[in-house]
């Protein structure tokens, strides 16, 4: 599936790639929420990371936006589990409807909020990166 992106997408994936080495798949800009989320190959976490955090500080002080980074997966469940850590994730059930895919997350209750974020931020994020990524039209968490 082909991601598309905005030049602010292109501009921050460009800055990530060149100050952490790490290569990005897919980038989320929320200028609302002054966060950027970038999700990077699988195996290229500790590359973006860097000791400490350090990359991740180079990249937070050089977009002056909060960083977010998650490491991408062919698989669903794993893919969905990054996306909404810290919390638990117990179970992830696709169900087909209406030729309509959708992914069906179990959580435990004392999670559920970590899950959704302030006003629904991480919760959209999730369902907008699984939807370009996976090829999932909805996300619902129970």
């Amino acid at each position: 599936m082909t991601v598309k992106l905005d030049t602010e997408g292109v501009r921050c994936i460009g800055v990530f790639e060149s100050l952490t080495g790490a290569r990005v798949k897919d980038c989320v800009v929320d200028n609302g929420a002054n966060k950027v989320t970038f999700v990077v190959k699988k195996g290229d976490m500790g590359l973006a990371i860097g000791k400490n955090g350090a990359n991740i500080n180079k990249v937070e002080n050089r977009l002056r936006k909060v960083v977010e980074v998650v490491e991408h997966s062919s698989d669903l469940s794993e893919f969905v589990e990054n996306l909404l850590r810290p919390a638990c994730v117990k179970s992830v059930e696709l169900l087909t409807k209406n030729e309509k895919c959708c992914a069906c997350v179990k959580i435990s209750k004392r999670y559920k909020g970590a899950a959704i974020g302030r006003n629904g931020e991480k919760i959209k994020r999730a369902k907008l990166l699984v939807k370009r990524n996976q090829n999932i039209d909805n996300l619902i968490l129970v």
